[in-house]
């Protein structure tokens, strides 16, 4: 069983900067668990379901952006911490939303639906004003 906890979300003006975190937690993997598994991020937009925003592979070597955040966002991930980061810069109203790390076992790392993913974390809200 795995468990992604976030963290790093809160309340910014518009331009500004945010940087979330992903912790992979699990009582089986010796402390590996976020190496064994391709990792992302989703974001709950409202009246449009879930919408991806970025991908990572599980060496970090391989990364996916969505168009709407391609730019001003980027994904990274510390394996030795079991972490995964989403560092948001030039932050948008429209990006408010309440952020979601995914984990994935499926191969390779262009995973952009909701399915591909098998764990999903509880989120985190990011406000941004205008």
């Amino acid at each position: 069983q795995v468990q992604l906890v976030e963290s790093g979300g809160g309340s910014v003006q518009a331009g500004g900067s945010l940087r979330l975190s992903c912790e992979g937690r699990t009582s089986s993997d010796h402390g590996r668990i976020v190496s064994n598994y391709v990792m992302g991020w989703f974001r709950q937009a409202p009246r449009k379901g879930r919408e991806f925003v970025a991908v990572i592979s599980r060496t970090g070597s391989g990364t996916w952006h969505a168009d709407s955040v391609k730019g001003r966002f980027t994904i990274s991930r510390d394996n030795a911490r079991n972490t995964m980061y989403l560092q948001m810069n030039r932050l948008k109203p429209e990006d408010k939303t309440v952020y979601l790390c995914v984990a994935s076992i499926k191969g390779g790392y262009n995973l952009t639906r909701e399915s591909d993913y098998g764990y999903w974390g509880q989120g985190t809200q990011v406000t941004v004003s205008s």
